[in-house]
C-alpha cells in the first residue's frame, strides 16, 4: 500500500481489485475533506464525459468542496482516455476526483499524471493472507492471533478480507485477555452468527429471496444488533455482483470470475451468476442506491432497521431487474 499524504489532493487513484481495501482507502481519503464536502458518486460504465467534467468544474451548491467518486473508472478511461488524461494533468482546484480502478499500469500517461497532480493508493490483497490477519488483529483490534488460529479462520471463512476483518472485530469483543485460540473461534457466538449472516447473503445471491428473508428474521431474533451488521454484508455482496459484471464485460468466463471472487462453494456458483445476469448493471446500481438510502435511514432513526433490511431483500428478489445494458 502506498504511503499516504496528510493533506488532500485534487485527484486520487485507488488501484486494486480487493473491495475491502478499496473501501478502506476510500474512507481514508474522504476523511481528508471537510465534513460539509458535497459528494457525488458516478459509475464509469455509464457516465458521460461532459456531465463528469461539468460536475468537477462547477462550484458546490452550498459552498465548500465538491467530491466526485467514480466507480468502474477502468471503463471510463477506456472510453475517454485522452480527455481524462488532460483533466488529471490540470484538475480543477475547487473539486476532488477519486478514481476507483481495478488496475492501472504504471507506464500509462494517466498514472504518471496522477502522480504529479494527485495521489495513488494501491489496494491489492496480500498474496499470503495469514500475516495480514495477524498484523490487522494486533494493530486494529488489539488481539493476539497465533499462526494456527489465523489459518483456522482462513479455512473456515476464506480469504475475503472484509469478512475476516469483521470476524476479528467480533473476536476482539469476546476476548477477555486479548488472546484468541482455536477453541474460541469454533465456539464463539459471534462466529456462529456471522456464518448465519453469510448463509443469508448466499441465499440472496442465489436468488432464493424467501429463504433469505426467513434467515434474516431468524438472525434478528437471535441478536437485534444484526440489523446494523447487515449493511456491511450486503455491501460486500453487491460489490461482488458489480465486480462480476465488470469481469464478464471484459470477456472472463464464469469459472474464472468465480475463482477471482473466491466463491469456494461450487453449488452456489451457478445461482450466483444467474442472479448477476438477472440484475445486470441497472439493477445492481438500483440496489446500491437503495442500500445507501437504507443505511442512512437506519443511522438516523428513520423507520425500523429490521424492516428496512427486509425491504432491501424483497427489492433484490423483485422481478423488476435491470438486465444487461
Amino acid at each position: 500500500m502506498s504511503k499516504n499524504k496528510t493533506t488532500s489532493q485534487s485527484v486520487y487513484a485507488l488501484i486494486g481489485e480487493d473491495p475491502f481495501l478499496q473501501l478502506q482507502e476510500l474512507a481514508a481519503v474522504l476523511a481528508l475533506f471537510p465534513a460539509d464536502a458535497q459528494r457525488t458518486d458516478v459509475d464509469g460504465e455509464q457516465a458521460q464525459l461532459a456531465e463528469v467534467l461539468d460536475e468537477l468544474r462547477s462550484f458546490a451548491m452550498f459552498g465548500g468542496v465538491k467530491v466526485v467518486v467514480m466507480h468502474n473508472a477502468d471503463a471510463f478511461l477506456k472510453e475517454y482516455r485522452e480527455k481524462l488524461e488532460d483533466y488529471v494533468s490540470e484538475p480543477a482546484e475547487s473539486s476532488k476526483l477519486i478514481l476507483r480502478f481495478a488496475s492501472l499500469p504504471k507506464q500509462q500517461r494517466i498514472y504518471k499524471a496522477i502522480q504529479k497532480t494527485g495521489e495513488i493508493r494501491t489496494c491489492d490483497a496480500p498474496k499470503d493472507v495469514v500475516p495480514w490477519m495477524i498484523e490487522r488483529a494486533k494493530k486494529e483490534h488489539q488481539i493476539t492471533l497465533a499462526i494456527p488460529v489465523a489459518k483456522q479462520l482462513l479455512e473456515q471463512i476464506g480469504n475475503d478480507l472484509g469478512r475476516l476483518d469483521n470476524e476479528l472485530a467480533k473476536l476482539a469483543i469476546q476476548s477477555d485477555d486479548g488472546k484468541i485460540d482455536v477453541k474460541s473461534i469454533s465456539t464463539t457466538v459471534a462466529f456462529q452468527r456471522e456464518q448465519k449472516m453469510s448463509a443469508m447473503a448466499d441465499e440472496l445471491a442465489s436468488g432464493r429471496t424467501e429463504m433469505a428473508l426467513r434467515r434474516w428474521r431468524q438472525l434478528t431474533q437471535l441478536d437485534r444488533s444484526m440489523e446494523f451488521r447487515a449493511v456491511t454484508w450486503l455491501t460486500i455482496w453487491l460489490e461482488k455482483v458489480r465486480r462480476a459484471l465488470q469481469m464478464k464485460s471484459e470477456g472472463m468466463s464464469e469459472d474464472a470470475i468465480s475463482s477471482a471472487l473466491n466463491l469456494y462453494q461450487f453449488h452456489l456458483r451457478a445461482p450466483f451468476h444467474k442472479t448477476v445476469n438477472a440484475l445486470g448493471i441497472t439493477g445492481t446500481h438500483r440496489l446500491i442506491d437503495l442500500l445507501a438510502t437504507i443505511d442512512h435511514q437506519t443511522k438516523t432513526g428513520v423507520g425500523d432497521a429490521t424492516a428496512n433490511i427486509e425491504r432491501f431483500i424483497l427489492a433484490a428478489g423483485a422481478p423488476e431487474r435491470g438486465g444487461q445494458r
